[in-house]
């Protein structure tokens, strides 16, 4: 099964160099190289594309710009010379991060990574269904509800889920017990949960609140897990905290 990508950067040869690369790739299948961010708008309006080679540092509009404009961006493997983009890269939830020059070797490794979630998400869309919640209204003061998670329907209790996280076309629910993926989107989550318990702080993250184990910078942390809170959730998620005298 192939993956059909794009490159952007507005160095040619940075251009070339992935073309060359991804040619040696027999999954990859590069369908066009961009010198600027907003021709790649363009094009991403119009095409499905499954990878992104992003550089960073562009004219007029930055790659990180773009990605934070992209409504439902695909994978990406950011591209870069400098490397203090890192911490925005893991915010941006990319899945690799490749220091210019590039070395064969390493991009391979980026792939087989882009790969490897791209199989598993193939297969999961391939077995789940969309999930008919019952008794999951933010009205109803039931303590579970039932969620259609592949051909399993799964009770699951509200004060038991530690955080939610988007992977793609599905969410995985992060509970005190277990893992539990569905084809329930964000948006209809959030219509769903009780706002006051559960607030959403990266646009592949949403937590429940009284699972916070403590909160440093941009960044919260829920068990092992620590969840990046992104610039355009942070006042509300802030101010949530302060309305129910979290701090």
């Amino acid at each position: 099964m192939k993956m059909n990508c794009i490159a952007v950067d507005d160095e040619q040869l940075a251009l070339k160099k992935i073309q060359r690369f991804a040619e040696k790739i027999d999954y990859l299948n590069l369908l066009g190289t961009f010198d600027n961010a907003l021709s790649t708008f363009s094009f991403l309006r119009e095409n499905k594309i499954d990878l992104i080679f992003l550089d960073i540092q562009m004219d007029e509009f930055t790659g990180i710009q773009l990605l934070e404009t992209i409504k439902d961006p695909p994978y990406v493997i950011l591209t870069t010379a400098y490397n203090e983009y890192a911490l925005k890269a893991y915010e941006l939830d990319v899945v690799d991060y490749l220091l210019k020059p590039i070395p064969f070797d390493r991009f391979v490794k980026a792939v087989e990574k882009v790969y490897a979630r791209f199989l598993k998400d193939q297969n999961l869309r391939q077995v789940t269904q969309t999930a008919p919640a019952q008794n999951l209204s933010s009205n109803d003061q039931s303590d579970y509800t039932f969620i259609k998670s592949g051909n399993k329907t799964v009770k699951v209790y509200f004060n038991k889920i530690l955080y939610i996280e988007g992977q793609r076309d599905y969410l995985q629910i992060h509970t005190e017990d277990s893992k539990i993926m569905t084809l329930l989107n964000f948006k209809k989550m959030q219509e769903l949960l009780d706002p006051q318990k559960f607030v959403r702080v990266h646009k592949s993250y949403i937590i429940a609140l009284d699972k916070i184990d403590y909160i440093e910078n941009n960044a919260i942390k829920i068990r092992n897990k620590l969840i990046p809170v992104s610039s355009t959730y942070k006042v509300a998620f802030f101010n949530l905290l302060n309305k129910n005298n979290f701090i």
